[in-house]
């Protein structure tokens, strides 16, 4: 979960400022903040750890963070009506937000069902879905010290989603787009050819696009691939302190 958010973190100032490079200082800038990937991934943390239904989890988080920003439209709306019907999103946002899943079931069907249930209560097209479950499968096989190769025929086997290209392919052409189909492989590949947690993010960055959503999806699977001993997390005196979200007593501290 904390890969998540670091790679929200770091991508936030990338996203309509592409930096199509992976040496990027400092590695945590100065404008850096936590979005809406990490608001809802601690939602779902949330909603596991205290048996809360996804819908209430996400608008309890969401609306309590508003001001950070960078809802969709479709979501937006949906965050602030009633309603607990889904709106067939194929977007990333449910990938961005499933970590905790991978991360807090120690069965494997177990933890795909969560994903799928905490996925489709917004992002229901089958786009949306496969990428979210891709990417808890990702994380979830990692926890388990499966190995790059093992990982990357699972999601071409199962997924179905084109691994073969390398992250300088991606880098040179790249629009920006939100849509799962097309950020979850690029996503999946920057984790699967890094050698450590950082290398990972500056790959997801580096590809330019939808910045801080890639960055939080491909730091959740490095994350489980590497551990983050190699990223300090703590602030430096030039980060603002409100850049991070704040921690409280409870089952979320202990993640």
């Amino acid at each position: 979960m904390l890969g998540a958010i670091a790679g929200d973190i770091i991508g936030s100032v990338y996203e309509f400022s592409n930096f199509k490079a992976t040496d990027f200082h400092p590695l945590i800038h100065a404008r850096a903040r936590f979005t809406d990937d990490t608001v809802c991934t601690v939602a779902i943390a949330d909603c596991i750890l205290n048996d809360k239904a996804p819908a209430d989890a996400l608008r309890e988080w969401c609306q309590r963070y508003w001001t950070n920003g960078g809802w969709g439209q479709k979501y937006a709306k949906w965050l602030e009506g009633t309603s607990t019907e889904p709106y067939n999103s194929y977007g990333n946002g449910g990938a961005m937000r499933v970590s905790p899943c991978a991360w807090l079931f120690d069965d494997y069907q177990e933890s795909m069902r969560k994903a799928m249930e905490v996925t489709a209560v917004t992002h229901n097209h089958p786009e949306g879905i496969r990428g979210a479950m891709a990417v808890n499968a990702a994380i979830f096989c990692f926890r388990k010290r499966a190995s790059v190769a093992d990982v990357h025929q699972l999601i071409e086997g199962q997924f179905k989603y084109d691994l073969s290209r390398s992250v300088d392919a991606i880098r040179e052409h790249n629009p920006h787009s939100e849509a799962a189909q097309d950020t979850v492989p690029e996503a999946i590949i920057c984790a699967l050819q890094a050698t450590s947690f950082e290398g990972a993010i500056r790959n997801a960055i580096s590809i330019g696009g939808d910045s801080d959503t890639i960055g939080a999806i491909t730091g959740s699977i490095a994350e489980a691939r590497f551990g983050m001993a190699d990223l300090s997390l703590n602030p430096s005196p030039s980060i603002p302190s409100d850049s991070f979200p704040p921690v409280e007593s409870g089952p979320l501290f202990s993640l």
